[in-house]
């Protein structure tokens, strides 16, 4: 045994940290150039699980220096958390490998 040493392990999807704050979950590395930000608007009820109904996606630039509206460069919505999850993961992907393509 290791002593008192404990390790964390950090919850990652395709690769990428997640990092849930309260409804809000952010997706990516921040040491990367973008990061995706999820955002849990509405929950609802299934067999006794709560559930996300209405999930906010949005890329963001890690840049400081920008204002927040120029920092978002994509944003959608979806009806649960598995495609925002889908979307989040296919646009970051495709922002880290062609950081000039901002059309939505």
């Amino acid at each position: 045994m290791a002593g008192n040493e404990t390790t964390k392990k950090m919850l990652t999807y395709r690769g990428k940290p997640l990092v849930r704050s309260g409804n809000t979950i952010y997706y990516g590395d921040m040491a990367d150039e973008f990061v995706a930000m999820l955002q849990i608007l509405d929950t609802g009820d299934f067999e006794g699980l709560e559930i996300s109904k209405k999930v906010t996606v949005q890329i963001l630039s890690t840049n400081a220096e920008l204002r927040l509206k120029e920092r978002i460069k994509k944003k959608t919505e979806k009806n649960n958390l598995y495609d925002a999850l889908k979307i989040a993961s296919i646009w970051l992907e495709r922002m880290l490998e062609f950081p000039d393509d901002t059309t939505e």
